[in-house]
């Protein structure tokens, strides 16, 4: 385990992709499998592993949650609000 003078965050990745389709726009959404909010829809994501860049995070997550090999994913925003993640301090990523 880790010790630090100082708290950081964990980092994690999420991807907003959308599809224009006969006149509608859909966004792809998946079914959270664990806890927190198990069952509830969300944006496909998770955690960064140790040694992996935000990009490749958001890739291979794309691909574990969805089969989606994306393309063209471009970083959209940072979620830095402490408190939105009941398992402690998250920073996310978010790509388009």
């Amino acid at each position: 385990m880790y010790s630090y003078n100082y708290p950081r965050p964990a980092l994690t990745v999420d991807a907003v992709l959308f599809q224009y389709l006969r006149g509608s726009l859909y966004l792809l959404l998946i079914k959270r499998g664990n806890e927190p909010f198990r069952g509830s829809w969300a944006l496909p994501g998770g955690f960064v592993n140790e040694n992996e860049t935000a990009e490749q995070a958001v890739e291979r997550e794309l691909m574990e949650q969805t089969g989606i090999v994306p393309k063209n994913l471009k970083q959209f925003y940072t979620a830095t609000t402490p408190g939105r993640d009941p398992r402690g301090w998250t920073v996310s990523v978010v790509f388009i």
